[in-house]
């Protein structure tokens, strides 16, 4: 538990610098991240450029920190949404059952069983390139986790002793639902929020790689990575630094998610040894 508590700590530290960086990029980017000066393309690490710059000569420095910001935040939007449509669903799916747990549930079978990327990059083509249509890209291939282990954690809450007495003293099916069992389901949200965070962060990079998401010349880390394909040999840190700020904000959310499932574990062990 204790080597949890470390690890658990150095993603948080890892993760908060990430964010303040990213929050505070318009205060301590040395340049503007879209100003450009050909004649200073592709210069290495020096005073002025700590990163050097692009091939258009901007400053990678401050493009990083600006990326982050995007990255984020469109991590952050598509999560939200993608957990209150599948939080929405499953609530009603686990508790009403029936017609609507089975039109519900095949459609998340449906879902889960097409590969990940391969409906982002379709709803992305048909739906065109932009930030709407990755976010409901992204929707689309996140909605049904969330849904199936709301409906199970739904389904095992709604057999509970307290559900049956409150039916007895009259409450109706909806108070039951929304007063009762959805704020039983906090902890197991915020798992499943932090955790698919991670994954989104990777999945906006994807899709801005790829030209679906996000646009040149947006500092954002995926399209960095993308326009510094060909100059990877010439500059490697052209992909490396966006590359790798990619790998640790995943990798510090992850890390924190699996810290806060363990300490809720542990908390609700202790709760029942009482």
């Amino acid at each position: 538990m204790k080597l949890m508590t470390v690890k658990m700590k150095a993603a948080l530290v890892i993760l908060g610098g990430i964010l303040l960086a990213s929050a505070l990029a318009p205060l301590i980017a040395p340049w503007d991240p879209l100003a450009s000066d050909l004649a200073r393309a592709l210069e290495g690490p020096s005073g002025e450029h700590l990163l050097g710059t692009d091939n258009i000569g901007r400053d990678l420095l401050s493009r990083v920190l600006y990326g982050g910001r995007q990255s984020i935040l469109l991590a952050l939007a598509a999560t939200a949404l993608s957990m209150a449509l599948g939080f929405v669903l499953g609530l009603f799916a686990g508790y009403f059952q029936g017609g609507a747990d089975m039109v519900i549930t095949t459609a998340s079978n449906i879902f889960q069983g097409l590969p990940g990327m391969t409906l982002m990059i379709a709803v992305a083509g048909i739906m065109g390139q932009g930030v709407k249509s990755m976010l409901l890209a992204i929707v689309l291939n996140s909605w049904a986790g969330f849904s199936r282990i709301v409906r199970g954690e739904v389904m095992r809450l709604k057999r509970e002793s307290f559900v049956d007495g409150l039916k007895t003293v009259g409450a109706g099916n909806f108070r039951i639902l929304f007063l009762h069992i959805a704020p039983n389901l906090f902890g197991t949200l915020c798992v499943m929020f932090a955790t698919r965070v991670a994954g989104n962060v990777i999945a906006v990079a994807s899709m801005s790689f790829l030209g679906l998401g996000l646009q040149p010349p947006a500092p954002d880390w995926g399209v960095m990575i993308n326009d510094a394909r060909q100059y990877f040999r010439q500059r490697p840190l052209l992909v490396l630094a966006p590359g790798l700020c990619v790998v640790l904000l995943s990798l510090s959310v992850n890390l924190a998610a699996d810290g806060l499932r363990d300490w809720m574990d542990t908390r609700g062990e202790n709760a029942d040894s009482m």
